[in-house]
């Protein structure tokens, strides 16, 4: 993976454990797990941060950010997935989950409006929670569960092929063929 290019970018423990900003959390931010490129680190921390994505709330970051803390995967990415959700984003991801929820719990549907889709939501809020919340929780488990298996794949698929690079490199050159 391309680890050298991506540590080029992130933020150094020292520098973000003297942030006073941070609180608490700046604390443990000395731990090297939560810095490595890992296969483990890095799929767990898609995981993390894509579930946060799709979660109806404010300040994604924060518990995408503790997760990763308390399971120690890679700080960085799991807040950064979190950014997948964003202002432009969110609305058709919050109708979708909205989408399964109802079909899940077989409830009719309430139309949706051309524009506003965060004020729709703030209004019919009492005949839309349940729905949202469920379709939320399950896109956003699926959504986890698959990037964490799609990360290890291609992390693997990436090794191996390097592997086999390596070891063709050390094989014999063939005998020249007699014409």
């Amino acid at each position: 993976m391309p680890r050298k290019f991506i540590k080029r970018y992130l933020p150094k423990p020292e520098k973000l454990r003297q942030q006073k900003s941070l609180g608490f959390i700046a604390s443990h931010l000395g731990d090297p797990g939560l810095w490595t490129l890992t296969r483990n680190s890095v799929a767990g921390a898609f995981s993390i941060g894509l579930f946060f994505a799709f979660m109806p709330m404010p300040f994604q970051m924060l518990p995408a950010a503790l997760l990763a803390i308390l399971f120690r995967v890679n700080l960085p990415i799991s807040v950064g997935m979190v950014w997948i959700s964003n202002p432009i984003t969110m609305p058709a991801m919050l109708y979708v989950c909205y989408l399964l929820g109802a079909w899940m719990l077989d409830m009719p549907v309430h139309p949706r409006p051309a524009e506003g889709m965060l004020d729709w939501i703030s209004a019919q809020f009492t005949h839309v929670w349940k729905p949202l919340l469920l379709g939320c929780v399950v896109v956003g488990a699926t959504a986890s569960l698959l990037a964490n298996i799609a990360v290890r794949l291609i992390w693997r698929w990436h090794v191996s092929s390097l592997w086999n690079r390596r070891q063709y490199k050390r094989l014999p050159p063939p005998p020249p063929k007699d014409q």
